[in-house]
């Protein structure tokens, strides 16, 4: 039994891993075209669970699950064309706190909206029941949570590394001067990370609102660990986000079985075990100033 228990709680931290990883990818993606620090991202992420709240008695959870992405990508934008696309080129400090402006402004008109307590959401009906191997006993919703995030990143890695989109986004992270000299515009393409970075935001939030609730401040909550995770990978690298997340999630659910008032710091005291190695995280690149 202590094994089977050991396991769970390991599922549970890649749980908390997959949607770490959907977070993750967005800031990662945005930082490595546009140069900023996107401290806003976390709201996206609660205004998707916020409109699933708000959707599903409407259109069902399927549809919510559909829409309420599509949605916030679309906010996301406006927001780009209207706010971030005039920061691209600007100090990198003028961007923090445009997004940090943006945090606030999100979390507030959430608080004004549905109001400051949390608002109780439920597992849908027919997502509801449990998995039996043996003596294990897993949530059949937990799983396909899993299993959602894992061909999110499967599908952003072959968008990325298998089609021209791709090709042109990593040509502008690597040397977007050069891209300019052959006449492409990065902007429609930064467009298009944005709300491809949003909308992944936003789809953690759908899938997690009715596993840890929904309240205005759960944005903030999360963003914290996103970025843990950006800087245990790498900054810029994907497969390094992938990886940290699922180690964070790991190093969390061994904590939570083994020590659970060390659930949160193991995080942390990860983070200062990567840097202390490799400051540039796992899979970043080479900081002379550094090492």
């Amino acid at each position: 039994m202590e094994i089977v228990f050991l396991i769970e709680q390991i599922l549970n931290g890649l749980l908390i891993g997959a949607y770490y990883l959907l977070i993750a990818l967005g800031l990662s993606l945005i930082f490595s075209l546009g140069g900023i620090v996107n401290l806003a991202h976390g709201a996206f992420y609660a205004i998707g669970a916020y409109l699933t709240v708000a959707l599903a008695p409407h259109i069902g959870f399927g549809g919510a699950f559909v829409v309420a992405p599509v949605l916030v990508a679309l906010l996301g934008l406006v927001i780009e064309r209207f706010l971030l696309r005039r920061f691209y080129r600007a100090d990198p400090i003028l961007s923090l706190l445009l997004t940090f402006g943006l945090a606030m402004v999100a979390e507030q008109s959430l608080r004004m909206i549905f109001g400051a307590p949390p608002l109780p959401f439920s597992i849908p009906v027919e997502l509801r029941g449990q998995v039996f191997i043996g003596e294990f006993i897993y949530s059949r919703y937990r799983l396909m949570i899993l299993a959602v995030a894992a061909i999110c990143v499967l599908g952003l890695w072959f968008l990325l590394q298998r089609t021209h989109f791709g090709r042109v986004v990593r040509a502008g992270v690597q040397n977007p001067d050069m891209v300019g000299a052959l006449g492409i515009s990065l902007k429609p393409y930064m467009s298009a990370v944005v709300m491809i970075a949003v909308g992944l935001a936003a789809l953690a939030g759908v899938m997690l609102a009715p596993v840890i609730g929904v309240h205005p401040a759960m944005g903030a909550e999360i963003l914290t660990f996103a970025f843990v995770v950006v800087v245990i990978g790498g900054l810029g690298s994907f497969w390094g986000v992938v990886v940290a997340a699922l180690i964070v999630g790991v190093v969390r659910g061994i904590a939570a079985y083994a020590f659970p008032p060390a659930t949160e710091a193991s995080v942390y005291l990860l983070m200062l075990l990567v840097l202390l190695l490799r400051p540039r995280g796992l899979f970043g690149e080479r900081i002379a100033k550094f090492e």
